[in-house]
């Protein structure tokens, strides 16, 4: 067997990012870059007002102070006609170009039409040169970085592509995750199981992580314990970028899933981890096809199923989507109840987060055991214990995993 990081290691070392595609930018968000963006264009385009107010020689309010003729009124969209000679000044909207000669802008607020004078205004202000003015290029150059590959598009990013012309984002693509149960026991949802049956939930708890975590899940439904429709099943799903298998890795007597995986050209690269609730998690990856399939033997019970997508799968899926130093998003918190831990393996059990008294602290949830799917449904994070027989007291620092991270 080897420790979790070990095989975490092992995972991200056979994961390559998946080729890239172009989408609109209507559909963009929530997908990775394949490719860095520059801008095709300063920002500003020319230096621009920050203000509604008038565009001023800084030098003609030495005294904080002037009556000044206005040449014209330029708004957001247009572009000055006269340059802002000594004596005069071009009312100016927010946004809109600074007129040539013109070094700082007066607030409109502060100035006064004079009836008497038509076209012309007092304004009162201190003035430095730059005052209310925002440069050429402040925010980016033409052919700048603006996004870097594998950074993740949220509406933000949407804008700024919007901005530099990005109108076709080229992204890379979705990881699609085939989905197997297998188990002579299982029946659907749907049906009220008969002596010695249970319904499958491993299949529909799988498809939603696999979704919330931004790939396509093509479910294959139930593969019996037979070597043939094992067989047969597998092979749909490697054509898939991952293939996860639910039950099937232990050493029983139907326990087909490996001798299988190696008939059908998948290349071994560890069994068993030393990990609770997870211990018999296989994982390989294709040899012969194109694009190697990244195949996880997850364990049957669906807490341990839980367990391995999210300290595995899920960063697999975010190196096939390009994310950069993909890996388990960890904290630590203060435990606010103690917890015996026994065995010599890592063990991951359901807790509940929260910010108190601005400090994170967990408390651990109780639970039944690998199948024991309510006590998750009160979880938000697992909690880390180190593989040795002790107890934790009320007040440790824990190393924590939040449950469900987003891609």
């Amino acid at each position: 067997m080897i420790g979790v990081d070990e095989a975490l290691q092992q995972v991200l070392l056979h994961t390559t990012v998946l080729g890239d595609e172009q989408v609109s930018l209507a559909d963009c968000v929530g997908r990775h870059l394949a490719h860095d963006v520059l801008s095709d264009m300063d920002s500003p385009p020319h230096d621009k007002s920050m203000v509604d107010g008038y565009a001023v020689q800084a030098t003609d309010l030495r005294e904080d102070r002037a009556e000044l003729k206005i040449l014209e009124e330029v708004t957001a969209g247009a572009v000055p006609t006269h340059e802002v000679l000594p004596g005069s000044t071009t009312r100016i909207m927010t946004g809109a170009p600074i007129p040539p000669g013109a070094d700082a802008v007066v607030m409109i607020e502060r100035g006064v039409m004079d009836p008497a004078r038509p076209n012309h205004v007092q304004l009162q202000d201190h003035v430095v040169r730059g005052q209310h003015i925002m440069p050429q290029a402040t925010v980016m150059r033409t052919g700048e970085t603006v996004l870097t590959a594998g950074t993740r598009i949220r509406p933000c990013e949407v804008g700024l592509l919007a901005e530099v012309g990005a109108a076709d984002v080229p992204v890379t693509r979705v990881p699609q995750v085939a989905i197997l149960s297998t188990g002579n026991e299982l029946v659907p949802p749907d049906v009220k199981p008969g002596p010695g049956m249970i319904r499958n939930s491993n299949g529909p708890m799988l498809h939603a992580l696999a979704t919330q975590a931004a790939a396509v899940p093509l479910p294959l439904g139930v593969a019996a314990d037979t070597p043939d429709a094992l067989e047969h099943a597998v092979q749909q799903g490697l054509a898939a970028d991952i293939l996860l298998l639910s039950g099937g890795v232990s050493a029983g007597v139907l326990d087909l899933v490996p001798a299988t995986l190696t008939k059908l050209g998948v290349q071994q690269v560890f069994h068993k981890v030393q990990l609770k609730p997870v211990k018999p998690l296989w994982f390989g990856v294709t040899t012969e096809t194109p694009s190697p399939t990244l195949v996880f033997g997850l364990p049957g019970n669906p807490v341990s199923g839980l367990v391995c997508f999210e300290l595995f799968v899920r960063p697999a899926l975010q190196k096939l989507q390009g994310a950069p130093s993909p890996q388990l998003k960890t904290s630590t918190a203060q435990l606010l109840a103690s917890q015996q831990v026994k065995g010599g393996r890592e063990t991951y059990l359901p807790g509940n987060m929260r910010i108190q008294d601005d400090q994170p602290r967990v408390t651990p949830v109780p639970w039944q055991g690998s199948a024991d799917q309510r006590a998750f449904s009160h979880a938000n994070c697992l909690i880390r214990f180190a593989p040795r027989d002790t107890r934790y007291e009320q007040g440790e620092l824990v190393p924590v995993v939040p449950l469900f991270q987003d891609p």
